[in-house]
């Protein structure tokens, strides 16, 4: 394309994509269309990836075609694998995208579609795309190395050691608090289990095919893993319909969880190209389809946000969960904007599959960008439901009332009309016997996901099958953090445990591999199990620390890419990962002291506590107040421990750029690539 052709066409893209984004931030009085927020969407994107993405992969990064990646230096058939792009693409799109895309969106809404939609169009172009893309290279020109090893050998060992202990227990916690959404999503659930069970034996044949029978036929092995895949979709709701095969899918809590347990393992200790990496790839066809039909339906019916840009819950009283925009709105939407669980896998599966340099910026900043792309369409299925059928499925009992009446009233005085005949008919209509008080964000979601569908792809009559699909579509999503996450933690624990043992330290070597996976899975099955069995206990406890744990982990992430950056003699483009990390620190900080020591119940986990223990004494209640100390207490040892790591990571910046310390950075040595015949 000639110069000045490009110039107009990119001026075209700015100029619509400010035009839409002015329109989503300052329209007010009258809904908006939908659209609007996909044109917006759709052009930030565009402009974040030709130019940011560009500018930092040239003047940060220096991407080297010829170098040779640890995938083809290291290759060993188990863990590092050189993998054709598009497979990588969607291992590493798959194991991202997990419930945070989809159901923080949908929470935040409580806000009005304004706050969520400008929080992740800035924050996944400016700060999460950013930091996916910086230490997927980072971790590619060391080995593949985990986060935690390289915090060790860039920021100091003391960084490293606080780094390495606060990752492994936030990691511990998302993946079983990921489990346990997938066990509630596919409880009682013939069709999504049965769909989400036949993806793995598809994998294996998929994996076989490409490994042993038809080597690099990435296109053949795609169109037969879409056929099967499709085949699955409508088994499960053939199954469903067939009361003797649906009771033999029709699972209890328990079951489900040690079977996620067992496939957790098998998710770490086999080798990648069997496994994971064709599931994942796989899961991808449905993630990305399911949202470009998502796109393609919003386009056909340009449906009205009935949503408010801003709701009267700016407040900080919200009823689907308490506490102001800032910074509860950042915390609730991660996913989507960043998410410091995204730079394990960029330094955990990703960069030992990556064939050459000049695919992470794809990987990195195209990955999460799609990401991002879920997380508008997650706004924008919520807010095309009227607010109080929103707020109606979205509050619990607690808040609203515990009869349909009550809350049905409660929610039309805030202003939000609804009546219980609009939800009984809306439950029939998707196959529910109610919708009220159906908290998490997932059940909304699917709510809204199967109006659009309904009224572009068959009408109401099929709208129960919509929704059902869509909650298949979110235990799908959700599922493939969780095996990724386990692999990864697998490499961590292995990395440290090398420096105690050598042979302990080889991915490669099997007797490691089986006792590391079985640890790391042991870890989050407990909570896990206990989670499941005792509403109260498990990762019950800890669920309330997810957002917060995820956003430290971010931070930690930026931190080490900062340091790296300055290391690179490269300090005058810092404020590249700086400024999304000062960002981050802001936001964390002060909601870890506001779920501390605010004095509001619904926000302070000690206020809730002494509110408990001040009410009528039940062992129920005890166990809450347990919880919400607990809770404190370890949201306080998570913040000193990422203080640390970020004056550690301070204090390596102020000794460089003073002249105090060399500049060293620990990168493996050049090798050029067997690849370099083809070119960049």
């Amino acid at each position: 394309m000639n110069k000045p052709l490009s110039v107009l066409i990119w001026s075209i893209v700015a100029s619509v994509g400010a035009i839409a984004v002015a329109v989503v931030a300052i329209r007010r009085g009258e809904p908006i269309n939908a659209l609007w927020l996909v044109v917006a969407a759709t052009c930030c994107y565009a402009l974040g990836y030709r130019f940011y993405s560009k500018f930092i992969a040239s003047k940060i990064l220096a991407l080297d075609a010829m170098r040779a990646t640890p995938a083809e230096r290291l290759e060993n058939g188990r863990d590092f694998l050189v993998t054709n792009k598009w497979v990588v693409f969607g291992h590493h799109f798959a194991a991202i995208a997990g419930p945070g895309p989809l159901v923080g969106p949908v929470l935040a809404a409580q806000f009005g579609y304004l706050p969520g939609t400008l929080w992740v169009l800035a924050g996944a172009v400016f700060a999460g795309c950013v930091q996916d893309f910086v230490i997927l290279l980072f971790s590619v020109r060391r080995d593949g190395k985990s986060l935690t090893e390289m915090a060790k050998e860039e920021i100091g060992r003391v960084g490293g050691i606080v780094a390495y202990t606060a990752v492994i227990a936030i990691l511990v916690i998302l993946l079983a608090v990921a489990a346990l959404i997938v066990v509630n999503a596919l409880k009682d659930s013939p069709w999504g289990t049965f769909t989400i069970a036949m993806t793995i034996p598809i994998a294996f044949l998929m994996g076989l095919y490409l490994r042993r029978i038809r080597p690099g036929k990435v296109l053949e092995v795609s169109v037969m893993g879409f056929v099967l895949v499709l085949l699955a979709i409508w088994g499960g709701q053939w199954i469903s319909q067939n009361p003797a095969l649906a009771s033999v899918f029709t699972l209890n809590a328990q079951s489900l969880a040690l079977l996620i347990i067992g496939y957790g393992f098998a998710a770490s200790a086999l080798p990648v190209w069997l496994l994971l990496a064709p599931r994942d790839y796989l899961s991808t066809f449905v993630k990305l389809g399911t949202i470009g039909l998502l796109a393609v339906g919003i386009v056909a019916l340009h449906p009205t946000l009935h949503m408010p840009a801003l709701t009267r819950f700016v407040d900080g009283t919200g009823p689907v969960f308490a506490g102001k925009i800032f910074p509860f709105a950042f915390i609730t939407i991660a996913c989507g904007a960043i998410s410091g669980f995204h730079s394990l896998i960029s330094s955990g599966t990703t960069p030992k599959l990556i064939a050459r340099e000049t695919e992470t910026r794809m990987v990195g900043y195209g990955a999460m960008m799609a990401e991002s792309a879920v997380a508008i369409m997650a706004i924008t299925a919520a807010c095309v439901l009227q607010p109080g059928i929103y707020f109606a499925i979205n509050s619990p009992a607690g808040v609203v009332g515990a009869t349909a009446a009550k809350a049905t009233e409660t929610i039309s005085n805030w202003g939000f009309p609804v009546v219980p005949a609009d939800m009984q008919s809306l439950a029939h209509a998707v196959g529910e016997q109610t919708l009220f008080n159906r908290t998490g964000g997932a059940p909304a979601f699917a709510v809204g996901m199967a109006h659009i569908f309904s009224q572009s792809l068959g009408g109401e009559t099929v709208m129960a099958l919509w929704y059902h699909f869509a909650v298949m579509f979110e235990a799908l999503f959700i599922l493939t953090i969780l095996d990724a996450g386990t692999r990864v933690a697998r490499f961590m624990i292995q990395d440290a445990l090398g420096h105690i043992y050598k042979p302990l330290g080889r991915t490669s070597w099997y007797p490691s591999i089986l006792a590391t996976s079985a640890l790391i899975v042991a870890a989050w099955g407990f909570f896990l199990w206990q989670g499941v069995r005792d509403p109260l206990g498990g990762i019950n406890s800890l669920w309330p620390l997810f957002g917060i744990a995820n956003q430290l982990l971010a931070t930690v992430a930026l931190c080490v890419a900062t340091t790296i950056i300055i290391k690179l003699h490269r300090a005058k483009y810092a404020l590249v990962s700086l400024v999304p990390l000062a960002w981050l620190v802001a936001v964390t900080f002060t909601a870890s002291w506001h779920k501390v020591l605010d004095s509001n119940p619904r926000v302070g986990f000690l206020a809730q506590a002494r509110a408990l223990a001040n009410g009528l004494a039940t062992p129920a209640t005890a166990r809450l107040v347990f919880n919400n100390r607990l809770d404190a207490v370890v949201t306080v040892i998570l913040v000193v421990m990422v203080a640390l790591v970020l004056l550690e990571s301070a204090r390596q910046w102020i000794a460089i750029l003073t002249g105090g310390e060399a500049a060293a950075v620990k990168e493996a040595p050049f090798v050029r690539t067997r690849f370099a015949e083809e070119g960049a």
